[in-house]
């Protein structure tokens, strides 16, 4: 019987990528999986380059100054150098992605990129996101360019009071990348369409109203650290579940996510006994599901 393949699917083969069916490693803690499950393979290995990044005091975590300004593959490098160094911690700390403000930057965005290095940067904020660790985004002035991608991965954003953001609009219309995705997730279709459809710059009282920013400071240097030490602390793997699980919970039924759920459960009882030492057993999730 035929079927008819969805628009995502149709879009892509439109393009010109190739899909596979499969998941795609792309090392330790950065599994991908494309729209519907589908990859895209053949494409070459992303350059790789050094961010302007330092560690946060009291080696809280690591930061990194990104030029909304620069070239989109140098901003994938410097994201994917960031999740590598990160990575290779192997310890509890966080993410700290700094946005200094570019007047001088154009609204349009990304500029002349082909499909492959628009792929190459929708994995990179997917890799970032997926992180074990918790991310935190801080942005100040007028920004534009990829920040809002950045700011709707991240876990928690802060911004300063005159913060402004310019979203990626060429010859009027939004572009079409994940942000859109990302946006319907966090602020809800009606909200999303009205920024998608007319959209303007977002001040920051607009910003933190729809849930793209947390907290607006003037003092970023202590609201990072007072984030950074508050937030440090749930940095771990179980940080990176409850996010997949808030994820789900925005398109799962009801009865597809119950089993998830209950298999987070009772993977965080038994966190808690271990964490406690030996105590009563008690059944299960499974157990638990099975007794209704």
């Amino acid at each position: 019987m035929y079927t008819q393949p969805g628009f995502s699917a149709l879009l892509i083969k439109d393009l010109g990528i190739e899909p596979s069916r499969r998941r795609l490693d792309m090392g330790p803690g950065s599994t991908i999986d494309g729209p519907g499950g589908l990859v895209t393979e053949g494409i070459a290995a992303d350059m790789k380059t050094k961010p302007d990044r330092t560690g946060l005091p009291d080696g809280l975590g690591v930061s990194a100054r990104l030029d909304g300004g620069s070239p989109l593959p140098e901003l994938t490098a410097m994201v994917n150098a960031v999740c590598e160094e990160v990575e290779d911690l192997r310890a509890r700390t966080v993410v700290v992605l700094w946005f200094p403000p570019a007047p001088a930057q154009p609204r349009e965005w990304p500029g002349e990129v082909s499909i492959q290095e628009v792929n190459r940067w929708e994995r990179a904020v997917r890799r970032l996101e997926r992180l074990d660790v918790v991310n935190i985004a801080v942005a100040e002035g007028t920004c534009g360019g990829p920040v809002l991608d950045l700011l709707l991965a991240a876990d928690f954003r802060i911004g300063t009071p005159d913060l402004t953001l310019m979203l990626p609009i060429n010859d009027g219309h939004f572009w079409p990348g994940m942000s859109l995705y990302r946006l319907v997730h966090h602020i809800g279709l009606a909200r999303a369409r009205r920024l998608v459809l007319w959209g303007t710059d977002i001040p920051v009282a607009e910003a933190t109203d729809l849930g793209i920013i947390d907290q607006v400071s003037g003092d970023l240097t202590e609201a990072v650290h007072a984030a950074a030490v508050l937030r440090g602390r749930l940095s771990d793997h179980e940080t990176r579940i409850r996010r997949r699980l808030l994820e789900e919970a925005a398109s799962a039924e009801y009865d597809d996510a119950l089993g998830a759920h209950l298999a987070a459960c009772d993977r965080e009882l038994r966190r808690l006994r271990t964490a406690e030492g030996p105590a009563a057993d008690g059944p299960t999730a499974p157990e638990a599901e099975a007794a209704g």
